[in-house]
């Protein structure tokens, strides 16, 4: 996957073009791509944090997307994440996905939301508290939040 990736302590941002495959048969993104370019992005972040561990134990427990822009095949795009709130046992991100200039666009917010997991640990049924490693590197970029 062609890209570049730039972070900071709080986000991640990577860089994508708008492929045939990422298209619905008008030519536009299909509704999936966002959700692959948000992840590849979250993916960044926590590389950036140095937490490989937290990807095995973070399923998604709730997803918002809002569209608000068509993405054309050629467009490039910026995908960023940041950590908006870190619970006991959930961490929500918010991301956006702008789509840059093309012929068919003049580019701008293409789509928003919120993706948010909870640290459910191998063998375990059920959301445990993040561990103190992954609290401590994520309280860098917000600091912990009560609730969830």
């Amino acid at each position: 996957m062609e890209g570049t990736e730039a972070q900071s302590e709080t986000h991640a941002s990577i860089d994508r073009t708008v492929e045939w495959v990422d298209t619905d048969a008008s030519g536009h993104q299909h509704n999936s791509a966002i959700m692959r370019w948000v992840e590849a992005a979250e993916a960044e972040l926590f590389r950036n944090l140095a937490l490989p561990e937290y990807f095995p134990s973070a399923p998604r427990v709730q997803q918002v997307v809002n569209y608000t822009a068509k993405l054309w095949f050629g467009q490039r795009v910026t995908a960023t994440v940041k950590i908006q709130k870190l619970g006991r046992t959930s961490m929500t991100l918010a991301f956006e996905v702008y789509g840059h200039a093309h012929p068919n666009s003049p580019g701008g917010l293409a789509a928003h939301g919120t993706l948010t997991t909870a640290h459910v640990p191998a063998g375990s049924a059920s959301a445990q508290p993040w561990p103190e490693r992954i609290r401590q590197a994520a309280g860098v970029a917000v600091p912990n939040s009560p609730g969830l």
